[in-house]
């Protein structure tokens, strides 16, 4: 019976927004106030024409500017607090949905590579469209009826023009929306695949340099920043030519304003005032719509991003798992089936097999014959296409990743040692939650003595806390592979998958590698490990030998052994383990 449930609550990014409205309430309480007070300027013109130009009354002009000019401060005050309230709101997004995409992209093995390198970006991006000025201006649109509602009161015709400019303005924004909304789209996707790649380049510069390939890598990326560019080009020429139009007939629209106001003021139909007051309050109408369709860009990234997040989060589902209890080191393995990444390619193919608590098992085969897959599928890094890993009877996916993972120790064939210090990799970065704990401390020095590399870190320029530089730099091979085995060491897990655990380690290591995993088990470990030297076989109870993705034979050593050196065409090397 399976332990997890999906939750049926509102989807994250959802719900993060949600957290934001109170700032999104005060930003349109902010802006309705804000754009009443746009009316400042209209009328302040007018009662200038209107009262003080035939009157000539200097006191009142005085009175006049200051009440304008105390509404156009309150105005200013209350948009540069709009601004701050949205920056706000950008950053309460970040901080309620950084941690969960972190999570979901860190623990959920199905999400493919571009779509977990571009969770992030596009979190940045839906941030940053929510504090952007193109926010502001959407805060605007819905106040534009309220000059137009004041060109009527002005005039009819003045009414009727500016609403006339506001439908006009708004199908040329609907058409600048439906003309850039497929480019934007497949710049976004060309650009997130750019990015991956010169991220993958850039990160091995040192060996592409050794290998000569600098040149020819260099012209396959710049040839994919051409095509970025050339689309990026050309969703802007879209835009621009949408824009550039729109600001001409902004332009053009406050320009007709004046004259129809003067031809009015000619036949006596309106007061002099009206004439400056109806070009205003025209650009006060349609400039929101000119703002947002300069931003459409902007806006339909966040749009994108926003939807991009939401199907990440809808496709993975949140799940509450059932605690259990710590597995006692039983493994069963049905009908397992797992392709290569990025393929449909069956990599392991139908393996059945169960591990009692703690044996020792040696795996070995042919390069290709999916052993360092079959350990990724058990350590959880890899999910199966078909088939069940199993843990005390309760499926991989039953258990919650950061529960079950102190109990499993897994080391990589390419392993990585991340960017901190040597005590931060051991302790896989415990460090972090508990800061500089002493029983921490402990676990780290006893799993680095378990495998013989206590002095050898002591060595180092600082000891546990020498920093190592990205992906191991600073390392040799052989040290930072027994980092790494200290890493999977951490504190005792009940069950071990090593691949290829003693690939770089000189003698001395391959030696205290031995004592470590008699004491493994000792101690009752479960230790699975790939290996193609015979020497370490005789640390196993059984031998499971792999043949394209299937279990050729699995029983015994001492019996596989000798069956397998029966065989004329087995490497010399078997046999003299044998």
């Amino acid at each position: 019976m399976r332990q997890t449930v999906r939750q049926t609550h509102i989807n994250p990014v959802r719900a993060a927004l949600d957290s934001c409205k109170p700032h999104f309430v005060n930003a349109a309480i902010f802006s309705a106030v804000s754009n009443i007070l746009a009316l400042v300027p209209s009328i302040y013109m007018m009662q200038i024409y209107d009262r003080v130009v035939p009157t000539g009354g200097t006191a009142t002009l005085l009175l006049l500017s200051l009440v304008a000019l105390f509404g156009l401060a309150t105005m200013s005050a209350l948009d540069w607090l709009r601004g701050r309230l949205l920056v706000r709101a950008g950053a309460k997004l970040d901080a309620e949905l950084a941690g969960r995409t972190l999570h979901l992209i860190m623990t959920r093995p199905r999400i493919g590579s571009l779509a977990r390198s571009d969770a992030m970006r596009h979190l940045d991006t839906l941030r940053q469209g929510v504090s952007t000025p193109a926010a502001a201006a959407i805060f605007d649109i819905p106040w534009a009826p309220l000059y137009i509602v004041a060109s009527f009161l002005l005039h009819p015709v003045l009414g009727l023009l500016s609403l006339g400019a506001a439908i006009l303005l708004l199908i040329l924004a609907w058409d600048n929306e439906r003309s850039i909304r497929t480019p934007v789209r497949i710049v976004a996707e060309a650009g997130s695949a750019a990015y991956s790649q010169q991220a993958q380049i850039t990160s091995f510069a040192g060996d592409i340099r050794a290998l000569g390939m600098a040149d020819a890598l260099s012209r396959l990326v710049l040839a994919e920043r051409a095509k970025v560019n050339m689309l990026q080009a050309s969703a802007g020429f879209i835009g621009g030519n949408h824009s550039s139009l729109l600001k001409f007939l902004r332009m053009a629209l406050q320009s007709a304003a004046l004259g129809v106001g003067a031809i009015l003021v000619v036949k006596g139909e309106a007061s002099g005032g009206a004439i400056f007051a109806a070009s205003l309050l025209l650009g006060r109408a349609l400039a929101p719509i000119d703002q947002v369709v300069a931003a459409w860009k902007t806006i339909l990234q966040t749009r994108t991003a926003y939807d991009k997040l939401s199907e990440l989060f809808d496709a993975e589902g949140l799940r509450i798992h059932t605690v259990l209890p710590a597995p006692t080191g039983a493994i069963e393995v049905e009908h397992l089936i797992v392709t290569a990444p990025g393929s449909d390619r069956v990599a392991v193919s139908d393996i059945n097999f169960t591990v009692a608590p703690g044996e020792v098992i040696a795996l070995i085969g042919a390069s290709g014959s999916g052993k360092s897959t079959l350990l990724r599928a058990l350590a959880g890094a890899d999910l199966p296409a078909r088939g069940f890993v199993r843990f005390d009877g309760a499926s991989v996916e039953d258990w919650d990743s950061e529960t079950l993972a102190p109990h499993v120790g897994y080391l990589p064939q390419s392993f990585v040692l991340f960017q901190g210090s040597v005590k931060d990799n051991i302790a896989r970065f415990q460090t972090a939650a508990e800061d500089a704990s002493p029983a921490l401390d402990l676990a780290v020095i006893a799993a680095a003595r378990s495998i013989g590399a206590h002095d050898m870190i002591l060595r180092l320029p600082q000891g546990y806390d020498t920093p190592i530089g990205h992906r191991g730099m600073g390392l040799s091979a052989g040290q930072a592979q027994r980092i790494a085995i200290a890493r999977a060491l951490f504190r005792s897990p009940r069950i071990l998958l090593l691949d290829e655990p003693t690939a770089n380690l000189d003698a001395d290591a391959q030696r205290a590698f031995e004592t470590s995993m008699s004491q493994l088990r000792r101690a009752g470990s479960t230790v699975i490990f790939s290996t193609h030297s015979p020497e370490l076989l005789k640390l196993a109870d059984k031998l499971m030998v792999l043949r394209e993705g299937r279990i050729e034979r699995f029983g015994p050593v001492v019996a596989e052994t000798r069956a397998i050196n029966a065989r004329p065409n087995v490497h010399a090397s078997w046999k003299a383990a044998s």
